[in-house]
């Protein structure tokens, strides 16, 4: 079985990525993506841990803007020399963005610190929250979320401008098979509207299955890359272990890997469409 999307320490993940690497083992996973938010760093680390006993699927989760709202688009089996240079604007980007989160934060009276993030890390909302628990303004990452970070709370920063269409023929340009992830939690438009934009830019494929997709979203999204020839992956967007503190029983439960159980042959289609790229 496979699980094509998953995150490290090097972005919001909480296991490093032998730690991530030794779950996905003991969990049944065949093969495992490394796809964290902007970053490439993850991979050696993951697949030296692996060695010959998981096959480590190189990715990235690519953060863009359209209609005003975070949109998230895969990249798998890029090539990552032409890919870095760019991923260090963006990583840039991450680090003004949370930076001027802070700021706001520390305006409102709740003065929080990161933690030293190395030059490849990518910052992100949970490291806030994390952070303002920490330093006691919360006792939850969720009420952190739900009181400043969430998308209408009053500290939200917005990612710098890059489009979608800009994102999928930056990963197109690297060699990358560009994959819409989890098209169903996007909150600026329908599916029905934007998926047909987004492959007229040259969108390859689509995370048809992810936990929080019903039945019948995986049904509607399935039919669609049938008729449309694009590729369907899926996985568990796996962040860590549940945290051993109280979850908040409104938050969604966090995903396990291998909880799709999804089939090794789904790989194959992948690998197919990146053989068509030109890899720069």
């Amino acid at each position: 079985m496979l699980d094509l999307h998953s995150h490290t320490t090097f972005s919001d993940g909480s296991l490093t990525p032998t730690e991530l690497v030794a779950a996905a083992l003991e969990s049944g996973l065949r093969a495992l993506a490394i796809t964290d938010h902007d970053t490439l760093a993850g991979w050696d680390e993951a697949e030296l841990a692996a060695g010959d006993r998981l096959e480590v699927v190189p990715g990235v989760e690519l953060s863009t803007v359209e209609g005003g709202r975070s949109l998230h688009i895969l990249g798998f089996y890029p090539n990552r020399t032409a890919l870095e240079p760019p991923l260090s604007q963006r990583l840039a980007g991450r680090r003004r963005r949370a930076q001027h989160m802070v700021d706001k934060l520390g305006e409102l009276g709740y003065p929080i610190e990161l933690p030293p993030m190395g030059g490849n890390m990518a910052p992100g909302r949970p490291h806030l929250a994390a952070a303002l628990v920490k330093a006691g303004h919360a006792e939850s990452k969720r009420e952190a979320f739900d009181r400043w970070l969430g998308d209408h709370g009053p500290v939200f920063v917005q990612y710098e401008k890059f489009s979608a269409a800009e994102g999928i023929q930056l990963l197109r340009d690297c060699g990358a098979v560009p994959v819409w992830a989890h098209p169903h939690l996007f909150k600026g438009s329908t599916v029905t509207a934007l998926l047909p934009q987004l492959v007229d830019a040259g969108l390859m494929g689509v995370e048809v299955y992810h936990p929080h997709h019903s039945p019948s979203d995986v049904r509607r999204l399935e039919d669609y890359c049938r008729s449309h020839n694009l590729v369907m992956t899926g996985g568990s967007d796996y962040h860590g272990p549940a945290e051993n503190s109280k979850r908040d029983r409104k938050a969604p439960a966090p995903a396990t890997l291998n909880q799709l159980h999804l089939p090794l042959d789904l790989l194959v289609p992948l690998k197919q469409a990146a053989a068509t790229l030109s890899h720069p």
